[in-house]
């Protein structure tokens, strides 16, 4: 499994370990790859055909298969580029089912704030009022609801202790865990047992799958219903998605692509996880959905159809967070990346073997969303620095052509500014 061409200095194990451990269910998350806002705006309109030559671009710049939806007020455009196999070069489509990972933080935190809204749950409470048990003690006291979905509660990630291969530059773990089900309290218990990140409530803040594990077992314990089960009846189904679900099997539900892992080439040929358990993401990760779903559910929430205004704004309240070596500007289950054109909401998301990013524009209107099947494609130097890929400078081109116009000046501008970063941006690590 591990590529005899690579073999990992001592002196960037320690970078590596970091950077695996900010690992898991997300990726792509591009806080920094773009340049600050300028005065232009986004572009009226789609233009079809730099969309297909950006998506195409992404496909020649080795990426196996890439699917992308764009939507302009009531225009869509939706392409596909690239294989869904790579052994009998079965074409991707642009309607394909995606495990879209850290996507799902979104929904897990419409549920909660949806619970807030009911008066069930207060955001600035301490979770040990609610769960006394699971968290107990000083920690429970201290760490809010408001902090685990802004991710400042600074409980570690549960991926190093459940994946712990990743911590030695090997992908064993990926292959032990295939079928292992996990039940989400031993997932808590896995990130309460490792050292805490930072005080809580302390800024920035450190990403953290633990934080969105314990909300679904906050729902659970309000609602007196599987949180899942919750999320699925009064979020994707009050969304209107007809292809999005927590799927019960280790099997994508629909037609979809499979899902190859390199791991930056430990893993030699890329591998294929598309049947995976994926109880080890559980409420912070296991959703699958479609690009077109994704769109819907995203203008949706932006509009206030699935909770009010007030609580809308409680999500747009930013703080920076830490992920891998980047920052961003992390709201509850959303976050703000500010593009050439103006500033885009959403989050993204990734598993072993698929990304996904999902961004709109406040009102809803201009959106992008797009799924890729080969992850942690770039390669370590040997100072244990991820080398960014020409599938990144490709990927960065597609997101400003979708939300800014390829026409716009500013498009082409970015570009020379552009520095995929070394985090789970467009698939450096596994999160």
């Amino acid at each position: 499994m591990t590529s005899p061409r690579f073999r990992m200095p001592a002196s960037a194990v320690g970078r590596v370990r970091r950077l695996a451990v900010a690992a898991g269910a997300g990726a792509l998350l591009a806080s920094g790859l773009l340049a600050a806002p300028t005065t232009a705006q986004a572009a009226d309109g789609l233009d079809r055909q730099a969309l297909r030559q950006s998506l195409d671009a992404v496909h020649e710049a080795g990426m196996y298969g890439i699917y992308s939806e764009v939507r302009d007020a009531a225009q869509t455009w939706k392409g596909a580029s690239g294989v869904a196999d790579v052994d009998t070069r079965r074409p991707v489509r642009p309607d394909m089912v995606h495990r879209v990972g850290s996507i799902s933080k979104t929904f897990t935190a419409i549920a909660v704030l949806q619970q807030v809204e009911r008066g069930a749950v207060e955001l600035d409470a301490p979770i040990g009022r609610y769960l006394p048990d699971l968290v107990p003690g000083e920690r429970g006291q201290r760490i809010t609801v408001r902090m685990l979905l802004n991710h400042t509660s600074h409980i570690a990630d549960y991926i190093g202790p459940a994946f712990p291969s990743l911590l030695e530059g090997s992908g064993k773990s990926l292959d032990d865990n295939r079928f292992r089900t996990f039940a989400p309290e031993e997932l808590v218990k896995l990130g309460l047992a490792a050292t805490p990140t930072g005080e809580p409530g302390a800024a920035p803040g450190s990403y953290s799958n633990t934080n969105y594990v314990i909300a679904g077992l906050l729902l659970k314990k309000v609602t007196g219903t599987d949180a899942e089960r919750y999320i699925t009846r009064n979020v994707i189904r009050k969304a209107g998605l007809r292809h999005t679900s927590f799927p019960r099997t280790p099997l994508i539900p629909g037609p979809h692509s499979k899902a190859y892992e390199s791991l930056f080439g430990w893993i030699d040929p890329p591998r294929d996880y598309s049947v995976y358990n994926m109880s080890w993401a559980s409420t912070a990760g296991a959703v699958v959905s479609t690009m077109d779903d994704l769109n819907r559910f995203y203008r949706a929430l932006l509009r206030g159809e699935l909770v009010g205004a007030a609580q809308v704004a409680e999500m747009q309240k930013t703080v920076p967070v830490l992920v891998g070596g980047a920052s961003l500007a992390y709201g509850l289950g959303l976050y703000s990346l500010d593009l050439p054109c103006g500033r885009f909401w959403g989050h993204d998301g990734g598993v072993f073997g698929m990304g996904t990013q999902s961004l709109s524009s406040p009102d809803g209107n201009r959106q992008l969303s797009f799924g890729i099947n080969l992850m942690k494609y770039q390669k370590i130097d040997e100072n244990g620095q991820v080398v960014p890929s020409p599938i990144d400078y490709a990927l960065v081109d597609h997101i400003v052509v979708a939300l800014c116009g390829d026409t716009a000046a500013q498009a082409k501008a970015s570009r020379p500014q552009v520095l995929p970063l070394p985090s789970d941006t467009l698939s450096a690590v596994v999160r």
